[in-house]
């Protein structure tokens, strides 16, 4: 327990602990110190996105560490130009006459928003953005000034300026925000962190006619939907495109990595030099990175998201409990509001072995693998229907 203890008396107290010690996963579960199995539909809030220990990531990660880890971008590597290929490849599968071709690798999702506010501000000359309330991009400071939950931009006010927050779904609103400062919009096609928020189907087509008609750049934050949804991206299933995108949780299995892809258009205009870090887009996490895509394609997995998602849903749709308000979701990222406090629910869930996110005070939210089976939803459905009571 001594472990414990020293994460208890010395890193900062930022993050509400589970009680418990994890120290081994597999597939969709992981481990206790006591060897207690629990099936993990968190995924480290998503970016264990093919489970744990997943045999060809395991290999990909194991050989690449033993030739080269770091190699800084003013050397070419061979892993990093293959990544590269495959996201533009697959990022721009739709084809909508709008194609993000150039990629800048960093290491988190909270940096990839950081990045395409600095590239939005660049390439459009203007330094004012449009943001939606409840968003939720980052805790770093721009990506903070983005995000729209006074829980989390209080402590550390003020804000940087510039940008304005609208309600989720409101077109008319957004229009009515655009000033001669404002250059983009960033937005979540779902929002995550305030509750798996799907909005209305054109939605994103709106956004997208926005703001081509006030010649605004438009980022989308993938970083939660990216390879959950059902499709590589969940704008994917819009019939559109943004300006710039953002990339992580998923992206590496469980690695630090980020992209923020961007057009030819926005590229040329970001000075050489005048942005870059340390790790981002390294060889290890390239291998995990390529190895994670080549699964999904390979298991077709895409396809497997949409099918057992919905049916998750649909057997969450099914309890009949009066404290139940909504479920609901897309792929593998999926909510489940209730009308009273979920804290002792997910309590409930944990003591039997089940893991999963509160967010917010009333709402229980799944992030699995994607290679879980009707089998582990059906456990979970069992759970919760006698937890629920």
């Amino acid at each position: 327990m001594k472990y414990q203890e020293i994460e208890d008396q010395q890193l900062i107290p930022l993050y509400a602990k589970r009680g418990i010690s994890l120290e081994r996963g597999e597939g969709v579960w992981v481990y206790d110190e006591q060897g207690k199995k629990y099936l993990d539909l968190m995924t480290g809030y998503g970016p264990n996105i093919l489970g744990h220990a997943h045999p060809a990531v395991t290999r990909a990660i194991s050989e690449q560490a033993g030739k080269l880890l770091s190699c800084h971008h003013s050397f070419y590597n061979q892993q990093r130009g293959a990544l590269t290929e495959k996201l533009v490849s697959i990022i721009n599968a739709i084809g909508t006459g709008i194609s993000l071709n150039r990629i800048f690798y960093n290491n988190s999702g909270a940096e990839s928003v950081e990045a395409a506010i600095k590239f939005a501000r660049v390439a459009s000359g203007k330094s004012g953005m449009i943001a939606t309330k409840m968003a939720y991009h980052g805790r770093t400071f721009g990506a903070l000034a983005a995000t729209g939950s006074d829980k989390y931009r209080t402590p550390y006010a003020p804000m940087l300026e510039s940008f304005v927050h609208v309600p989720y779904e409101d077109i008319g609103a957004m229009e009515a925000a655009i000033t001669p400062d404002i250059g983009a919009v960033i937005l979540e096609p779902i929002q995550g962190e305030s509750g798996i928020r799907l909005p209305y189907p054109k939605y994103l087509q709106e956004v997208r006619a926005l703001c081509d008609r006030h010649g605004l750049l438009l980022i989308l934050d993938e970083v939660q939907t990216g390879f959950r949804t059902g499709s590589w991206f969940a704008f994917q299933q819009s019939g559109m495109m943004p300006d710039i995108l953002c990339i992580s949780k998923a992206l590496a299995s469980g690695l630090p990595a980020g992209v923020t892809a961007v057009t030819e258009a926005v590229s040329q205009k970001i000075p050489k030099g005048t942005h870059g870090n340390t790790f981002g887009g390294n060889p290890l996490i390239c291998a995990a990175s390529l190895a994670t895509i080549e699964a999904i394609e390979r298991d077709d997995l895409n396809t497997q998201a949409r099918e057992t998602g919905a049916y998750f849903l649909a057997q969450l749709k099914n309890l009949t409990n009066r404290n139940i308000r909504e479920a609901r979701g897309q792929g593998l990222m999926i909510a489940l509001e209730l009308k009273d406090k979920c804290t002792p629910y997910v309590k409930k869930l944990q003591d039997e072995g089940i893991l999963v996110i509160q967010t917010g005070s009333n709402t229980i939210r799944f992030l699995p693998a994607l290679i879980i089976e009707r089998e582990h939803i059906d456990l979970v459905i069992g759970k919760l229907a006698d937890i629920l009571g």
